[in-house]
């Protein structure tokens, strides 16, 4: 076991909020510092690239695409001092064990993940990894509707907002997501 204490970070907040481009300023940072950084992301998400973790704006860093949480335990290599978890709400609820794991192990754990999905609704394990973090960054978009602070994810299906029951996971940008205020947040409940 290390002699340093862990620490978990989560970042989160609605699409085009930041969060993957603030995941990869960290773990950039970490390796300035000559820490042993490891970045996982889940293997669903292949909307820019398969083997990096890349924002809407482009920045981007190596990851390792894995199936479920306990590819991370198992895909963790010795010596790491910071993991990064892109995308956190996609994976199934092992992975607040393994982050705590992690972090008794004296590993800094950076997650990021939309902290709600587009029904408005807590996303996957996000709102249990809130909880157990040291530390919880909101991150805030701009509504494309009025341009005041976003806070919610807007899904639309031919331009018109989803339907409630729709299908949680669909994995888009732009094409298929607004950032929206709540104002503006709108959510089909039509059968």
């Amino acid at each position: 076991m290390k002699d340093k204490i862990g620490k978990i970070e989560v970042i989160t907040g609605c699409m085009f909020s930041g969060k993957s481009e603030e995941l990869i300023r960290r773990l950039k940072r970490a390796r300035i510092a000559k820490l042993q950084v490891q970045v996982f992301k889940p293997s669903i998400d292949t909307r820019y690239s398969n083997i990096e973790v890349v924002s809407h704006t482009g920045e981007r860093i190596q990851a390792e695409a894995v199936s479920n949480s306990m590819d991370i335990l198992n895909g963790l290599s010795d010596n790491i001092d910071v993991v990064g978890v892109d995308e956190a709400q996609f994976y199934d609820m092992g992975i607040i064990d393994i982050v705590r794991e992690m972090s008794r192990k004296g590993i800094r754990v950076i997650i990021a993940g939309l902290d709600m999905d587009f029904r408005g609704e807590p996303f996957g394990p996000m709102a249990n990894l809130m909880a157990i973090a040291d530390e919880v960054t909101k991150l805030h978009a701009i509504c494309m509707v009025c341009g005041e602070e976003a806070t919610m994810t807007q899904r639309l299906i031919d331009g018109k907002p989803a339907k409630y029951t729709d299908p949680i996971v669909l994995i888009g940008a732009s094409e298929s997501y607004e950032a929206r205020c709540k104002l503006h947040h709108y959510v089909d409940k039509k059968e």
